[in-house]
């Protein structure tokens, strides 16, 4: 699928490529405005991160962080929104240093991994990119980038979505008319596979050979089936 997917502005609704978006919310007035009528005392500093697939940048978000968030809480965003299916390991690599959502001591070699209850503002800087995987079978890989920090007003909220990528429409492979809404893995890694709901009924590899069409890089992969916890469509403030 090579596409330049765009994706709605929390603040203002309008459209930009994942690019684009990065400049856009350094400059959207309408956040600005979010920014000023914050009210307390309290001041808190905030990670803006870039995040998609190392290999497909089709999918990707702009999420806002506190710093005082763990790598846990991102990880079990990422989860919610993402990649959860099977309940699988993950971790991250920051600076060479992995970051384990259950870590045990090396056993041969290298330095044993870190827990993933460690505060953003201990590990994280603007302008550092660094890895995440979740299932070390069908892994599941994520590039994420520290594109700006700020000190705002202290908020309860440890992370929004400032946008996300549309989900990506995707024609049935044998209709070619209606957009598809079930992937078969037997066909998948064939390349086809694209079902729409009429022609998923009648699809000869049968029913449980079906998987959801969802907004998510690991869509196909292992049981993933979707969210529970995040539309597809990410809606912003404003209609």
């Amino acid at each position: 699928m090579a596409m330049r997917t765009k994706g709605k502005c929390k603040y203002c609704g309008k459209e930009y490529t994942f690019s684009y978006m990065n400049k856009h919310l350094s400059a959207c007035e309408e956040r600005r405005k979010k920014w000023l009528e914050e009210t307390g005392s309290k001041k808190c500093g905030y990670f803006e991160l870039a995040i998609c697939p190392t290999y497909n940048r089709n999918y990707w978000l702009y999420v806002e962080v506190k710093e005082t968030a763990t790598l846990r809480d991102v990880d079990c965003f990422l989860r919610d929104i993402w990649v959860e299916c099977c309940g699988h390991l993950s971790s991250f690599n920051i600076d060479g240093t992995s970051y384990d959502v259950e870590p045990q001591d090396a056993f041969l070699w290298g330095e044993p991994a870190k827990s993933m209850n460690c505060k953003l503002k201990t590990v994280l800087e603007k302008g550092m990119t660094f890895g995440y995987e979740y299932d070390f079978g069908s892994t599941t890989e994520l590039m994420i980038t520290v594109v700006n920090y700020r000190v705002g007003n202290n908020r309860k909220e440890k992370l929004i979505i400032l946008s996300r990528n549309n989900p990506i429409e995707v024609l049935c492979d044998e209709c070619g008319k209606k957009p598809a809404a079930h992937i078969c893995m037997e066909c998948f890694y064939e390349g086809s596979g694209w079902l729409c709901e009429d022609c998923a009924e009648t699809h000869e590899c049968g029913e449980d050979m079906l998987l959801p069409v969802c907004n998510s890089p690991r869509m196909g992969v292992c049981g993933y089936c979707g969210s529970n916890v995040y539309p597809d469509q990410f809606v912003p403030d404003v209609g």
